[in-house]
Protein backbone atom coordinates (compact mmCIF):
# COMPACT_ATOMS: atom_id res chain seq x y z
CA UNK A 1 0.00 0.00 0.00
CA UNK A 2 1.10 3.17 -1.08
CA UNK A 3 1.96 6.41 1.36
CA UNK A 4 -0.67 8.32 -0.54
CA UNK A 5 -3.35 5.22 -0.10
CA UNK A 6 -2.71 5.58 3.61
CA UNK A 7 -2.96 9.15 3.68
CA UNK A 8 -6.75 8.63 1.84
CA UNK A 9 -7.98 6.11 4.45
CA UNK A 10 -10.66 7.44 6.65
CA UNK A 11 -10.43 7.12 10.15
CA UNK A 12 -12.87 4.72 10.89
CA UNK A 13 -15.03 2.17 8.95
CA UNK A 14 -18.50 0.74 9.93
CA UNK A 15 -18.72 -2.73 9.69
CA UNK A 16 -22.07 -2.81 11.45
CA UNK A 17 -23.51 -4.43 8.15
CA UNK A 18 -20.77 -6.99 7.93
CA UNK A 19 -21.32 -10.73 8.20
CA UNK A 20 -19.00 -12.38 10.42
CA UNK A 21 -17.70 -15.30 8.22
CA UNK A 22 -18.75 -14.51 4.96
CA UNK A 23 -15.79 -15.79 3.34
CA UNK A 24 -14.87 -18.87 5.64
CA UNK A 25 -14.57 -22.10 3.98
CA UNK A 26 -14.12 -25.03 6.32
CA UNK A 27 -11.18 -27.57 5.36
CA UNK A 28 -9.79 -24.69 2.96
CA UNK A 29 -6.19 -25.70 2.60
CA UNK A 30 -3.68 -22.63 2.30
CA UNK A 31 -0.33 -22.10 0.47
CA UNK A 32 2.04 -19.50 2.11
CA UNK A 33 4.11 -18.25 -0.28
CA UNK A 34 7.63 -19.28 -0.19
CA UNK A 35 10.36 -16.73 -1.11
CA UNK A 36 13.66 -17.77 -2.46
CA UNK A 37 16.83 -16.15 -2.78
CA UNK A 38 17.39 -15.40 -6.36
CA UNK A 39 20.28 -17.66 -6.87
CA UNK A 40 18.27 -20.43 -5.25
CA UNK A 41 15.46 -19.56 -7.61
CA UNK A 42 17.78 -19.22 -10.71
CA UNK A 43 19.19 -22.63 -9.82
CA UNK A 44 16.04 -24.44 -9.19
CA UNK A 45 14.36 -22.99 -12.34
CA UNK A 46 17.08 -24.30 -14.18
CA UNK A 47 17.17 -27.83 -12.94
CA UNK A 48 13.41 -27.93 -13.23
CA UNK A 49 13.84 -27.24 -17.25
CA UNK A 50 16.74 -29.39 -17.64
CA UNK A 51 14.42 -32.16 -15.96
CA UNK A 52 11.72 -31.14 -18.01
CA UNK A 53 9.32 -30.75 -14.88
CA UNK A 54 7.65 -27.78 -13.45
CA UNK A 55 9.45 -25.61 -10.77
CA UNK A 56 7.06 -27.01 -7.78
CA UNK A 57 7.13 -30.39 -8.75
CA UNK A 58 10.85 -30.06 -8.60
CA UNK A 59 11.12 -28.68 -5.21
CA UNK A 60 8.36 -30.78 -3.58
CA UNK A 61 10.14 -34.16 -4.46
CA UNK A 62 13.09 -32.29 -3.16
CA UNK A 63 11.98 -31.55 0.16
CA UNK A 64 10.19 -34.97 0.31
CA UNK A 65 13.20 -36.15 -0.25
CA UNK A 66 14.24 -33.93 2.87
CA UNK A 67 11.93 -35.17 4.88
CA UNK A 68 12.50 -38.98 4.60
CA UNK A 69 16.30 -38.06 5.48
CA UNK A 70 15.64 -36.31 8.54
CA UNK A 71 12.46 -38.88 9.36
CA UNK A 72 15.20 -42.11 8.78
CA UNK A 73 17.80 -39.89 10.69
CA UNK A 74 15.48 -40.07 13.69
Amino acid sequence: MSKKQMDEMAEEYDFSNGERGKFHRPGAVLSPPVHLEPEVLAFLKATAKARGVTLDVLVNDLLKKDIALIETAR
